[in-house]
């Protein structure tokens, strides 16, 4: 019975691209905007996708964050292996393992411009 239990539990995690349609979704719920699905994993190995969102202000920023946490534990039985940066800095970090989702403030995606570092990298969904 535990082997089958454990193997249930395994079976409710998403992972990947699965997760970041849920975590799209999450991010239109709390208003964010300029959302950029990439594939990388042609491009990295230690990770499969980034989720790159802006948020206005730092209060958005962290109720993005907050439902992203939320959402990944409630519905893909997934919690953060880590987590950088702050609201407060402008820029914020999640990382998935197979995922990574990157929240910004307008101004410190135009700093960081991801999307130019990884330009080789396939565009799964762009949505602004």
């Amino acid at each position: 019975m535990e082997i089958c239990a454990l193997f249930l539990e395994r079976r409710r995690r998403l992972e990947g691209l699965e997760l970041a349609h849920v975590l799209v979704d999450t991010i239109l719920e709390k208003k964010g905007g300029d959302i950029v699905l990439l594939d990388i994993r042609d491009e990295a190995i230690f990770t499969d996708y980034f989720l790159i969102c802006n948020g206005d202000n730092d209060r958005q920023l962290k109720a993005m964050a907050d439902g992203i946490a939320d959402d990944a534990k409630n519905k893909a039985n997934l919690i953060a292996w880590g987590k950088e940066g702050a609201a407060s800095d402008g820029w914020m970090l999640m990382d998935y393992g197979d995922l990574v989702v990157h929240l910004f403030s307008p101004e410190k995606r135009d700093y960081y411009r991801l999307e130019e570092l990884w330009a080789n990298a396939h565009v799964v969904l762009r949505l602004q």
